[in-house]
C-alpha cells in the first residue's frame, strides 16, 4: 500500500463530509488535501483513542518529529510520507502543521471553556489552521482568501461541536461555553445526564444561529476572484449548513442522537455546489 492509498483509506473510513468535497478536485490537489486530512485524523485519534494522557503527549511529540521530517528529510509514517510529497508544492508549512497538533494537545489540558473567546483559540488551532492550509491547496490569488478560510474553519468546528455534544459529554468534554450554559439555565449535569430540556434546546438554537452567522461572515470575506478555486470548501459548507438545519428540525436532540446526512444526499449537495458556485 502506498502512502497515498493509506491516506485515501483513512479519509474514506472516517465517513466525514469533508471527503465529498475532495471528489471534484484535480488529482494533484486531491492527493494533497487527502494527505492533510489524514494527518488531522491521525493526530486527533491520538487524543480520542488513548486513555493515558502521558502516552498521548508522547505520541503527539513523536508526530512533531514526523512533521519536521516531512518538511525536511525522511519521515516514517505513511501519512507523513504522503505529506512530504505534497508539502513543498502546496505550502504546507511545518509551523502550521504543528499548530494543529497544539490544538489537539489542548484536549489533554482542558475539557471546559469559560467563554466563547476562549473556545475560539481551540477552534482556530484544530480547524482554522486546517482551513488556511486547505485554501493553499485549492489555490488562491487574493491574500484575503486566507481570512475567509480561517473563518470557515471556525464555522466547521462549531458545527462539529453542535453535532457531537452528546458524544463529547460521554468523554467528559463540554465545548459549549460555560457562561452561555449559565445564561440559558443549563447545568453541566443536564448535559452529562442527557437531559434535553427546553432550556437546552434554546441554548442549542443559539449555538446553531451563531454557527450559521460564522458561515455567512466567511462567505462575505471570500474574494470573487477565488470563489471558483475554493469550491471544495464551499461544498463542505453547504453540507454542514444543511446538517445544522436538520439538527434544528430534529429539536436539537444532540445529547441522545447524532444527526447525519446520507452519503447520497452529501453527494447531491457536493455536485450541485460544484456546478453552481
Amino acid at each position: 500500500m502506498t502512502p497515498y492509498e493509506y491516506c485515501q483509506q483513512k479519509a474514506a473510513a472516517s465517513g466525514s463530509s469533508l471527503y465529498y468535497s475532495f471528489l471534484f478536485l484535480p488529482e494533484d490537489r486531491r492527493r494533497a488535501i487527502t494527505a492533510l486530512y489524514a494527518f488531522c485524523r491521525e493526530v486527533d485519534g491520538v487524543v480520542d483513542e488513548c486513555s493515558d494522557a502521558a502516552v498521548a503527549r508522547a505520541t503527539l511529540a513523536w508526530w512533531r518529529t514526523e512533521v519536521a521530517a516531512a518538511c525536511r528529510s525522511a519521515p516514517q509514517h505513511p501519512v507523513a510520507r504522503a505529506l512530504a510529497e505534497v508539502a513543498p508544492r502546496f505550502g504546507l508549512a511545518e509551523e502550521r502543521l504543528n499548530e494543529i497538533i497544539t490544538g489537539m494537545e489542548m484536549d489533554l489540558d482542558c475539557n471546559r471553556y469559560p467563554t466563547f473567546e476562549a473556545l475560539k483559540l481551540y477552534c482556530h488551532r484544530v480547524a482554522g489552521v486546517m482551513g488556511i492550509l486547505s485554501a493553499g491547496i485549492f489555490g488562491y490569488q487574493d491574500q484575503r482568501t486566507l481570512a475567509y478560510a480561517a473563518d470557515l474553519g471556525l464555522a466547521f468546528q462549531l458545527t462539529h461541536i453542535i453535532r457531537d455534544v452528546g458524544k463529547d459529554a460521554r468523554r467528559d468534554r463540554i465545548y459549549l461555553p460555560q457562561d452561555e450554559l449559565a445564561r440559558f439555565g443549563v447545568t453541566v449535569a443536564d448535559i452529562t445526564q442527557a437531559r434535553e430540556t427546553d432550556a437546552f434546546r434554546r441554548l442549542m438554537e443559539f449555538q446553531i444561529e451563531r454557527a450559521q452567522d460564522c458561515y455567512r461572515d466567511a462567505f462575505a470575506r471570500l474574494p470573487a476572484a477565488d470563489r471558483k478555486s475554493q469550491r471544495a470548501g464551499l461544498i463542505m459548507a453547504a453540507i454542514y449548513q444543511t446538517l445544522l438545519v436538520e439538527i434544528r428540525a430534529d429539536g436539537c436532540r444532540v445529547l441522545t442522537r447524532r444527526v447525519s446526512l446520507t452519503p447520497l444526499r452529501k453527494l447531491w449537495i457536493a455536485w450541485k455546489t460544484w456546478i453552481f458556485s
